[in-house]
């Protein structure tokens, strides 16, 4: 897996490219939340879950069937009042499914593990990406301090860390492009 900073940075980079919601950190909050949740399948290993098991590490919860569900849910109990069809309601929706998707994403470019049950229920094999640059976490926060903690953050801070960062610069100058500015240069 990857760590859970690199997986807080991309929900911080994708709530870059929102409009500003009425409460900015806790729809950021909520992101962070989105996008580390699925990893609470780690508990399956004290339960005697096997890894490749429905409920396993990077079983169901790693699923585009559960970031949709997450991604629903949390939009009805923090933003009631919004309409889940409307626009903002359904903007709110792709945030926090791609939050919630970007993790497996990431899981399936790491270098170890089972690979993601991206599309459980459905069918529960596992798939990695052919290109796996990360360097896989350990799954406990107590390896994490030391030698191969330290590998991951470099390996985290190229293939993710700049991805973002190019991401988030990107974003900050469309948003700083006044639509005065796009149309005269379309008409030269």
């Amino acid at each position: 897996m990857a760590s859970a900073f690199s997986h807080a940075l991309v929900a911080i980079t994708l709530g870059k490219t929102y409009a500003k919601p009425k409460s900015l950190y806790k729809f950021l909050a909520l992101g962070v939340f989105c996008v580390v949740i699925p990893d609470a399948d780690v508990l399956a290993f004290k339960f005697a879950i096997p890894y490749d098991h429905f409920w396993g590490h990077r079983g169901f919860t790693h699923s585009l069937s559960f970031a949709f569900i997450l991604s629903f849910a949390i939009t009805s109990l923090f933003y009631r009042k919004t309409n889940l069809l409307g626009k903002t309601g359904l903007g709110y929706i792709l945030f926090f499914f791609l939050c919630t998707a970007s993790h497996p994403v990431l899981d399936a470019m790491t270098s170890g593990g089972l690979g993601v049950a991206f599309f459980a229920p459905f069918d529960n094999n596992r798939y990695f990406f052919p290109w796996r640059p990360i360097q896989v976490s350990p799954v406990y926060i107590h390896q994490f301090f030391g030698a191969w903690g330290l590998k991951v953050l470099k390996s985290e801070a190229i293939w993710v860390g700049i991805p973002c960062a190019i991401y988030a610069v990107v974003i900050s100058l469309i948003k700083r492009m006044k639509p005065s500015d796009s149309i005269k240069s379309t008409n030269k």
